[in-house]
């Protein structure tokens, strides 16, 4: 069932399952809540709190607001922490992967480790060189078009290159992100955030000083060398705080493609961390 919770002159929407210690869900621009579906019932089976939060912009929450970056997403997901009760996990896809650190960063007492899946958490850069590799220069080209020209069809087609695999529902959720971003507001929102750069998250790695759990595709279109980019985010973490893990064949959309598995690394990770704890 979908809950409010007003931040600012806005709407949160999220959707709570589960009892236990707290867990946020953050998905990336342009998606929904209903990209975690199939990850929520795992960590709620294995004893945690479930929060499942639509981004600003996206899903059931409102559309207008006066700030796209991540550090004002940040604000929202910390919100929502405080409301809940926290202190919690922030498991953050892509541009909310760069929200987490600066939440983690910002307040460390409300947020007790984070897991970050193919996050945008550098400032990027960009070498002609990339160019040679087929799947980064075709979802470069599809996600530009798509914020260009304001297109569902071209970010559709971009989903389609970022999920290698698809999952069994996959018509039904590409039919639900169709029909989402046709609202009024909804890509005018994505096309805000993607001109959202990461330098505000990239500048707060090294104010981190809980658990990082950085999970990437070994084919995320989104760069011409994922581990490089995972690597260098463990880089800018504090010494020994900092983890990379790579599943290979995923995408940039690791939870919808592989929900099992990246469950598995979240709850592996969540393990480790309370019995050093």
């Amino acid at each position: 069932m979908t809950e409010y919770l007003a931040v600012g002159d806005g709407t949160i929407a999220y959707e709570l399952s589960g009892t236990g210690p707290l867990v946020v869900l953050a998905h990336g621009m342009g998606d929904s809540r209903a990209s975690y579906r199939a990850v929520v019932p795992a960590l709620v089976d294995a004893g945690y709190r479930v929060a499942a939060v639509d981004l600003r912009g996206c899903g059931e929450s409102s559309t207008r607001w006066p700030e796209w970056s991540r550090a004002a997403i940040a604000g929202d997901l910390l919100a929502l922490i405080r409301h809940l009760g926290g202190p919690a996990v922030i498991v953050g896809h892509s541009i909310s992967g760069g929200a987490a650190t600066i939440a983690a960063a910002r307040e460390p007492a409300l947020v007790s480790a984070v897991v970050e899946l193919g996050p945008f958490t550098r400032k990027q850069s960009f070498a002609l060189g990339d160019l040679r590799v087929k799947r980064y220069r075709q979802g470069l080209l599809r996600l530009a078009g798509a914020a260009l020209f304001g297109s569902v069809r071209l970010w559709k087609a971009y989903l389609d290159l970022a999920t290698p695999t698809k999952p069994a529902d996959w018509q039904q959720r590409i039919g639900r992100i169709d029909a989402t971003m046709r609202e009024p507001g909804r890509m005018k929102a994505m096309q805000l955030m993607g001109r959202a750069a990461p330098a505000d998250a990239g500048e707060q790695l090294a104010h981190v000083t809980r658990p990082v759990l950085v999970v990437m595709g070994t084919l995320d279109p989104d760069w011409a060398d994922p581990h490089a980019e995972g690597a260098a985010i463990v880089a800018g973490l504090p010494d020994g705080i900092g983890r990379l893990e790579m599943v290979e064949g995923g995408g940039h959309y690791l939870h919808d493609q592989y929900p099992d598995q990246v469950a598995a690394l979240v709850l592996d990770f969540l393990r480790t961390q309370a019995a050093r704890a």
